[in-house]
């Protein structure tokens, strides 16, 4: 028995192995595998695309496995198809891989001519990255002069490896757009890695369509280049670094290492990879740590084409002794009707298994074309529990009734249990035989610990409820459930969620919002625990709702709206004494043309070991354009039923990677105990637009504006441009809730639980020097304990030898804070000092680092480093120039990497050069 028991559990080690995120790639042996990109269904039908996606990453592969000295190639991808294409004999049914778990998403832009791919990257520096953004035009080779030379070798295939390393390694871009220069030691510098990439710098001046190249002036007050300026790659370069620049110089083949990587540029790579190389990040990596370079040249990729189909879903739900306790099975019920009835999507099949010691066919899959099915699935549901819990049976009771009309391949068991069961070792070779996706939802404190792993190994999604019926924790699980491979305006949309507890005919009141991005299939649900509540709903109108469909026996009542509900405000009031209510409304797209506001939340992790914290993000968008100035709050509830609220931002600090991008994201530290949590977020929207847009610097290859050829500048064509009104959604007021599913904490002291977390990390620090060589510090302040609470001081380190700040923090020149007190988390901080016992001449350059300490002498990671450069500007000239000269243009080589313009001009026979 020993020897059997351990032979599964190594088993189960090796299916979890690398599962922690939703992404299904694996390396073996030096080849990626199960990489899977996906086609959007809005993108018209084309076939073409398909064998352009296998020609980039087939360029890929061998880019990659040079750039990374011969370490990792592309080996299997599989690519998703819509279900709106026609069928062919070569398109399969996907097994695990879906549109939720797809690395790579082709898709339309969100804004016309917007085409630069770009990667999403909710963590920080060497944290893999969520997904790849390309467009049909990009992947059709259409976009090409902007992001690098026609006729140019594994031209796509290198774009595909920039973009590669984000969402991999997690590397950043080593340009800026939002800073193409800098000073150094009293020269103007262009963000660039390596130095070695040579060029010029020009300032376009466009009519008509066309450009000409006009000089760069310096500004006289930061010694810097006027905006508009740019850095002009040569075409024809020697330099082989560095890829996270520009992948699209011809002689780029390599990342930049530690021996050539630029540290003082101000970009992306350095500030949230402390000066640290793109290199010396992945070496870093566990890809890297596993494997060790080949001595023979690689396999061209594999493709499968995998069409998606009608979703096959399989109800398996314990009824054992134990879901009499604390209600469960009745809502049990209450959930598994909001499912029926709302969640799972028209013209799905869906069958159902209840289970105790044995297992039960409830009912055989029926397909749902009408409010008929969707009643006699509801009437399959369990009303009397007892006996034992046997998860295998049910699980393979459930396989049974799949394939009586479908492979198990890619359908989807939700398994509920409240239960433990030591056997489910004994069922895991057939759950990964089955290729089905199972989704778990954990009720109650003592449900089986091994149903995260069933989740884990099939890619399905994992939830917790409580048995505190307030918190509707159960509601939610399943109305998580909606389909992540049907069209946005197919699913379930959760506007609502929530319960209290009412004494002596207390009134429950609130307001639900319906936006103008849904109202269709729009449901009101209200739950109770003892007797039904008086139940009164007014539309936006005032009009009062009759025809609530009331069930006494499973203790909940509804009303489905017809057709499309009204925009604006619904009032509801809910009176009831002595028991618990609970609200869920849930809707779905108005129109198919409209993208809905959607939200979705998740951990970093699907375990928590303490002291580490956790990271509970939330994800806003309107189609793929991010809400900006939402308020966002997340609830994270412990087995214990404690529940902590966390204001979740996009404040670029913190937790949070980068500012206004949409991704909300805050640390979470307030553990109590052991077990599992469940995250559930509320979002609400449209109540902030006064405040300035910004659109975020993506993490993806960098515009071209165009190239030296022969000493000339080639002009690609101007950027289009962008909205920033677009980029950012409709300024709709709206509600939203979404579960974030659920994690496992472990190794949580018993209380009272020590004070072992850190302020977090400074990642937002900027200086600017001001009159009279004063430097003005700004930043977000960090907290106690990482972004909560407040910091007990700060240290401020300065040097002018940038690697010396770093390594030796310790040992720099320390600036008096003695009055600078430290504000509560997430404020903004401002400092001003002037520099003492320390060189600050014209042309210094003068570093600054920030570490701040708590209340029991924790202290933070020191943060990103700043720059300023000491620029005192020339005397104005004594006689005023004419108002109309004429320039001459020379070019002056004596800044390494760049040329630089000077401006001549000749009036009253004197010379004045500006440089």
């Amino acid at each position: 028995m020993g020897s059997s028991k351990s032979s599964v559990f190594i088993l189960v080690l090796h299916l979890l192995a690398g599962a922690l995120s939703e992404s299904l790639i694996q390396l073996n042996n030096n080849g990626y595998e199960g990489i899977v990109i996906a086609i959007d269904p809005n993108v018209p039908e084309d076939e073409t695309l398909i064998q352009q996606i296998k020609d980039m990453v087939t360029q890929a592969s061998p880019y990659l496995f040079e750039a990374t000295e011969k370490r990792f190639y592309f080996k299997s991808v599989a690519i998703l198809i819509p279900e709106n294409w026609k069928t062919k004999p070569e398109y399969v049914k996907p097994k695990l891989e879906t549109y939720k778990n797809a690395d790579i998403l082709v898709a339309e832009p969100n804004s016309p001519g917007n085409d630069g791919p770009y990667t999403e990257q909710w963590g920080n520096c060497g944290e893999k990255g969520e997904r790849i953004y390309f467009t049909p035009d990009f992947v059709a080779g259409k976009k090409l002069p902007q992001y690098g030379p026609q006729g140019m070798d594994q031209e796509l295939g290198r774009t595909f490896v920039h973009e590669w390393a984000h969402l991999r390694w997690g590397v950043f871009n080593e340009y800026n757009t939002d800073q193409k220069f800098y000073l150094s030691n009293r020269r103007i510098k262009p963000v660039i890695c390596s130095a070695g990439i040579t060029g010029q710098t020009a300032r376009p001046l466009c009519q008509g369509g066309s450009c000409v190249a006009k000089p760069c002036k310096r500004d006289r007050v930061t010694g810097l280049y006027e905006k508009g300026c740019e850095f002009i790659p040569g075409r024809d370069q020697t330099e082989k670094a560095s890829i996270m620049f520009s992948q699209s110089i011809g002689s780029v083949v390599e990342f930049c290492t530690k021996k050539n990587h630029n540290k003082e540029a101000p970009n992306q790579q350095n500030q949230k990879c402390n000066l640290r190389s793109t290199w010396e990040v992945i070496q870093g990596s566990e890809d890297f740590k596993k494997t060790a370079p080949m001595t023979a040249e690689p396999p061209k990729p594999t493709f499968s084409l995998l069409q998606i189909g009608q979703r096959v879903v399989c109800l398996v739900l314990d009824k054992s002794g134990s879901m009499v306790a604390d209600d469960r099975l009745n809502r049990l019920n209450q959930a598994g009707k909001l499912f029926l009835l709302q969640t799972v999507e028209q013209g799905s099949w869906v069958g159902m298994v209840t289970f105790d010691r044995a297992a039960y066919v409830k009912s055989q899959l029926i397909q749902i074309n009408s409010g008929t099915e969707r009643d006699m699935l509801t009437r399959s549901l369990p009303m009397v529990a007892s006996g034992g819990t046997s998860i295998c049976s049910g699980l393979r009771s459930a396989f049974t009734v799949i394939k009586k009309k479908y492979p198990t391949d890619g359908s989807e068991i939700v398994l509920l249990t409240d239960g433990e069961d030591n056997t489910i070792s004994t069922c895991l070779n057939d759950v990964k035989r089955s290729g089905a996706i199972i989704h778990t939802v954990a009720l109650g404190p003592s449900a089986a610990k091994e149903l995260e792993e069933l989740s884990k190994m099939t890619g399905g999604l994992q939830t917790y409820a409580s048995d505190q019926a307030q918190n509707n924790g159960l509601i939610d699980a399943f109305g998580a459930l909606s389909s992540g491979n049907k069209a946005v305006s197919q699913r379930s949309i959760q506007l609502e969620s929530k319960g209290l507890t009412l004494q002596n005919s207390q009134w429950m009141n609130g307001t639900v919002i319906v936006d103008s991005t849904v109202g269709k299939d729009t449901l009101f649900l209200i739950t109770w625990t003892t007797a039904p509540p008086q139940i009164l709903l007014w539309d936006p109108s005032g009009k009062k709702q009759d025809g609530f469909v009331v069930d006494k026996q499973t203790k909940m009542a509804y009303l489905q709206i017809p057709g499309i509900a009204k925009v604006g405000t619904w009032k509801y009031s809910l009176q009831a004494s002595s028991q618990t209510l609970t609200l869920t409304v849930t809707s779905r797209a108005s129109s198919a043309t409209l993208p809905p506001v959607t939200v979705t939340s998740k951990m970093n992790k699907d375990t928590g070991k303490f002291p580490h914290p956790m990271v509970v993000y939330a994800k806003i968008r309107q189609g793929d354009l991010p809400v900006l100035r939402a308020k966002v709050t997340a609830l994270i509830e412990s087995v214990n039923g404690k529940t902590v609220t966390l204001e979740l931002l996009d404040n670029g600090a913190g937790a949070d990677a980068t500012k206004n991008d949409g991704i909300y994201s805050r640390y979470f530290t307030t553990y109590d105990t052991n077990g599992r949590y469940s995250v559930k977020v509320w979002a609400l929207g449209g109540v902030n637009t006064a405040s300035q847009r910004v659109i975020p610097q993506q993490s993806g290859v960098m515009y071209i504006p165009g190239w030296i050829e022969n000493g000339e500048v080639k002009w690609n064509p101007p950027r289009p441009e962008i909205n920033e009104d677009d980029l950012q959604g409709n300024q709709v007021y709206f509600s939203r809730t979404a579960s974030g599913g659920s994690f496992v904490a472990s190794e949580v002291p018993q209380a009272p639980i020590p004070d072992l977390f850190p302020p977090c990390k400074i990642t937002d620090l900027k200086a600017k020097i001001q009159g009279d060589n004063l430097i003005n510090l700004t930043w977000t302040a960090p907290g106690d304990d990482y972004d909560h609470g407040r910091a007990d001081k700060y240290i401020i380190g300065i040097s002018t030898d940038i690697l010396d700040l770093r390594d030796k923090f310790n040992d720099s020149l320390q600036v008096n804070t003695t009055d600078l007190i430290p504000k509560e988390a997430n404020s903004e901080e401002f400092f001003v000092f002037k520099p003492e016992n320390i060189p600050f001449t014209n042309g210094t350059d003068l570093f600054i680092a920030i570490q701040a300490v708590d209340k029991v002498n924790l202290k933070s990671e020191i943060s990103n480093i700043a720059q300023v450069s000491l620029f005192i500007p020339p005397e104005t000239p004594s006689e005023t120039p004419p108002e109309t000269p004429c320039p001459a243009i020379t070019v002056n080589s004596t800044i390494p990497g760049i040329h630089v313009f000077k401006i001549v001009w000749k009036w009253l026979g004197e010379l004045h050069i500006y440089q």
